[in-house]
């Protein structure tokens, strides 16, 4: 038994043996620190074999601060440190300009794809002098082992010191070394001018410190220089000390006065509703010379005194504030989402009153969370709105093409302006709403009771059906208001003329014996009405120009003798209707004044249709064509129900040519007149029992201005009054949704923001989307558990975004308004970088991503974009200390950015006589990148060295 396990554990070994031989890996003299560098160059090949397509499918993460780098990592194990080794690289093969996004060591050392290994810790980098020096040995010798030419860095000393060191094999007898660090603080005087950063990247390759000054060197230079403007929130500062200093000085001298600071958006049309924080932080100008070559420290210094209007391009890039995609900001759509809010709580109550009483039952709910200011802030809100203007608006004035397609009201009109102050009226919750309702109503009854015209209300008489129902209301009380006054006012002078026309009779009655009762007639008549009535002069039979007087004596035509008679009773003409003839009496038919048709609202229109369909006619019908027969009868005495007929209905008068007679020469010889008129009523207007037969026959002989008005104006005020007083809580908050939607957008519509198709564009769909969800509440379809309520909210979503767009074209074309292509570039950027979060709320919007953007001027452009940046004012100055040159305006850089580089032809230095190839190529041997202000400095140098 012992015998065969030896020999099985013999065979066990022989086989573990033979496969330690088939996968050999002799790791018995390697140290940990050989294993390490195994590891990293095993790293390295995998990350070479695969290339840049294959890392990007294998997950390779992109770098949010560049467009175009994308890293892969892995870790590393060295005993008991564990480290992190990155890869970057680029997918396109071009190279980038310093003026794209670059990664800071590419940006520092001029490289393109890199490794940086750093430790795990909590600081990320390697404070041991010897331990960097030892890592950045290792991953030398991995790379150099696979054959690989990316340069490696490892970060050194202490964080913000944003220090590296590196190393990179040229593959070739050279080395070239990588070192950066930065001054964070009290940078040296000379550090601070071009001329002093020239004589340090001259030391490093002048042979001796004493000489380099003496000597010229060929030091190709490149410069990069930003310049920013002043934040709002400076500008706010700094207006804030002036006028602190201003009112100082006032107080001392008076009749000084002091202007009031302005807001960016105080000529803006939101303006009266809210102030809007301006989306355009600042701009950064960033400045580029063209490469140089210096030979000497002076033309650095010519160079520090240069202008930038000198410098080769200019670019603009935009900083707009972080918080501009959140939903934060007070606007239209924040308070249209709290009036949503307010008509879901509508239906919870069926009147207005309910919602402010202290029995209601939810009343400590409402007390807890809905505040109602005080009541000096309700007064002035009520003499806004009913603040007589002189002279009305133009309520069509810069409303969109679609804005009627919601039934709204105008801006300007009074309702609106209601809605418009309830949005900011207690935070727009339903208790506030329904206290200023009330207030409202109680006004509007005040100024029916003492006739007081209605303000913001247009005076010409009409209703506009496209408008809403209380919009409609309104107009009609304002109609009726009006109607009242005039009744008022000529019962008044009836009062105060009366015995002032009994004196006038008698002195009449002294001048000419024969009294013209008919003249006196129709100076009361006219007093009355004068519209409505017209002088009644005999005409002159067909046509004739000779007009005779009603107390004519010539009696030798009998005819005209009964002409004059019929014409002195004549009342209320209008005029004769051409041609036409009376059927029983020779005389001209006369066209009469009458009484405008009755104005109805939409919901007295429904009435009607409702009357007429259950009945045939309806009650107004029925007394408007009362009131047209009684003024046709005063206008044409001895006409008969076939007259009026052909006059009002001529579709209802059929003509027999056929059965037409001769010419009449019985009273008009010599007249060649067409009498008697031929023909008969139509089939429904003859048959018995006709409607319109009956009517004439009960009609009174009465012209338009002796009837009964048709509409009642004390009558309608009531019932229009009654109206407002007892609608349902949410049949005002349907239509205030409505009208507050559409006012916000029309109030924004008129911003004037230039010619930006992406922003007509948007408050054309706006418009529409409005359209389409508002329409449930337009018909009275909504209800507590309708849909209708998530689609509002949604909608508030939808305004928000086309909001805050447009108070960003407003800011950029305030700005640029003599360069339209600055904002009309910028904008277009911002809108493709903001439309994928248009689908979404605000407040889910990923705020990681910033806008980036970079803009080339032209040379036409650059003066416009030089004046944003004002001459600093004395407080800015006394906070700045310029230190630097080439200022704009007074400001100097806040990032100056320089690359030195010294070029040699590697067979000329004094390293080629021990090679033993020929290297003819231009070498970039000394490159230097210093960035920084006066308080801040930070230097990259790479130098080629021989191995």
């Amino acid at each position: 038994m012992a015998s065969s396990s030896k020999a099985n554990l013999a065979e066990q070994d022989e086989g573990e043996e033979a496969e330690e031989i088939e996968h050999f890996n002799d790791f018995t003299l390697a140290s940990s620190w050989e294993r390490f560098i195994s590891e990293i160059e095993a790293t390295c090949r995998q990350w070479l074999a695969d290339g840049p397509k294959r890392l990007l499918e294998k997950g390779a993460v992109h770098l949010d601060s560049s467009d175009n780098i994308y890293k892969v990592k892995s870790e590393l194990k060295n005993a008991a440190k564990i480290y992190s080794m990155e890869y970057y690289f680029e997918i396109s093969g071009k190279i980038a300009d310093w003026n794209c996004t670059l990664h800071d060591l590419q940006l520092c050392f001029g490289v393109k794809e890199f490794l940086v290994i750093s430790p795990q810790s909590a600081s990320g980098v390697v404070l041991d002098a010897p331990e960097a020096t030892k890592l950045l040995s290792a991953v030398s010798i991995a790379l150099a082992n696979c054959s690989s030419l990316w340069p490696a860095f490892v970060p050194v000393h202490d964080p913000s010191r944003k220090a590296f060191i590196g190393i990179q094999n040229m593959g070739t007898i050279f080395t070239r070394r990588f070192e950066a660090d930065r001054i964070g603080s009290q940078v040296p005087i000379k550090f601070m001018h071009l001329e002093g950063l020239y004589e340090l990247f001259v030391s490093k390759f002048a042979y001796c410190m004493s000489d380099h000054s003496m000597h010229l060197f060929r030091v190709h230079l490149l410069m990069k220089l930003t310049y920013q403007t002043l934040s709002n929130d400076e500008d706010n500062y700094d207006d804030i000390q002036e006028a602190d200093t201003e009112n100082a000085e006032s107080e001392t001298s008076p009749g000084c006065g002091n202007p009031n600071r302005k807001h960016w958006d105080d000529d803006c049309p939101w303006n009266e509703w809210y102030s809007a924080e301006d989306p355009v932080m600042r701009f950064d100008l960033v400045v580029t010379w063209s490469e140089k070559v210096v030979e000497s420290s002076l033309e650095m210094a010519e160079m520090e005194n240069a202008s930038p209007h000198e410098a080769e391009k200019w670019i603009l890039a935009p900083n707009l504030y972080p918080n501009l995609s959140k939903g934060d900001r007070i606007g239209f759509a924040s308070q249209l989402h709290l009036l949503v809010n307010a008509l879901e709580m509508s239906f919870e109550a069926p009147f207005i009153e309910d919602f402010v009483s202290v029995e209601n039952p939810g009343s400590d709910n409402l007390e807890s969370t809905m505040v109602i200011p005080p009541p000096t802030v309700l007064d002035r809100v009520l003499k806004d709105l009913f603040l007589e203007d002189p002279q009305l608006p133009d309520f069509a004035k810069d409303e969109h093409k679609s804005s009627r397609a919601i039934k709204g009201a105008p801006v300007e009109s009074l309702f609106v302006q209601f809605c418009l102050h309830s949005l900011w009226f207690g935070n727009c919750n339903i208790r506030a709403i329904a206290v200023l309702w009330i207030e409202f109503v109680q006004e509007i009854r005040w100024h029916w009771e003492e006739s007081q015209p209605l303000p913001k209300i247009p005076a010409n008489g009409s209703i506009d059906l496209a408008t809403c129902l209380i919009n409609q209301k309104l107009q009609m009380l304002a109609i009726c208001i009006g109607k009242k006054r005039e009744l008022n006012e000529e019962f008044e002078d009836c009062i105060g003329t009366k015995d002032d026309a009994s004196a006038n009779m008698e002195k009449m009655q002294e001048v000419n014996k024969v009294g013209d009762e008919s003249s006196s007639f129709h100076a009361r008549s006219q007093a009355f009405d004068e519209k409505r009535d017209s002088l009644l002069t005999p005409e002159g039979f067909n046509g004739s120009k000779t007009v005779e007087s009603k107390f004519s004596a010539n009696a030798q035509d009998v005819h005209s003798s009964d002409k004059s008679t019929l014409d002195s009773i004549r009342r209320g003409s209008a005029g004769p209707v051409g041609s036409m003839k009376l059927l029983k009496l020779c005389q001209s038919l006369h066209a009469p004044f009458t009484q405008s048709a009755p104005l109805m609202t939409e919901d007295m229109h429904e009435e009607r249709l409702r009357a007429i369909e259950t009945f045939g006619f309806s009650f107004l019908e029925r007394e408007t064509l009362s009131s047209d027969m009684s003024a046709f009868k005063a206008a044409n005495p001895g006409a008969v129900f076939e007259d009026f007929i052909r006059w009002y209905s001529p579709r209802d008068w059929e003509n027999d040519e056929s059965e037409a007679k001769g010419p009449s020469t019985d009273l008009t010889e010599g007249m060649n007149v067409d009498w008697p008129p031929q023909g008969r009523l139509s089939r429904r207007m003859s048959e018995s029992g006709n409607f319109w037969r009956k009517i004439w026959d009960e009609a009174p002989i009465l012209p338009a201005s002796e009837q009964k008005p048709l509409l009642d104006p004390n009558r309608e005020g009531e019932k229009i009054l009654h109206y407002l007083e007892t609608m349902q809580p949410h049949q005002l908050l349907e239509q205030m949704v409505c009208s507050a939607f559409r006012a916000s957008a029309d109030t924004l519509n008129q911003t004037n923001y230039g010619s930006l198709k992406e922003m007509d564009t948007k408050m054309d769909q706006l418009y529409l989307t409005m359209a389409s969800t508002l329409r449930p509440l337009q018909v009275n379809l909504l209800s507590n558990t309708s849909d209708t309520i998530e689609d509002l909210q949604r909608l508030c979503v939808v305004f928000e975004h086309v909001e805050k767009l447009l108070i960003l074209a407003a800011s950029l074309h305030r700005r640029f308004r003599q360069v339209p292509r600055i904002s009309e570039a910028i904008f277009s950027n911002y809108y493709n970088f903001y439309l994928p979060t248009m689908g979404i709320g605000l407040a889910d919007v990923d705020t990681q991503k910033e806008f980036d953007m970079k803009l080339q001027l032209s040379q036409n452009e650059r003066q416009v974009v030089s004046n944003m940046f004002t001459p600093p004012t004395a407080n800015q100055s006394w906070r700045k200390v310029l230190s630097m040159g080439n200022h704009l305006n007074g400001h100097e850089p806040i990032l100056r950015e320089i690359i030195f580089s010294m070029h040699d032809n590697a067979s000329d230095n004094h390293y080629a006589s021990s090679s033993h190839r020929d290297y003819q190529q231009d070498t970039e041997t000394y490159r230097m990148y210093t960035c920084g202000t006066s308080n801040d400095l930070r230097v990259a140098l790479s130098i080629i060295s021989y191995d």
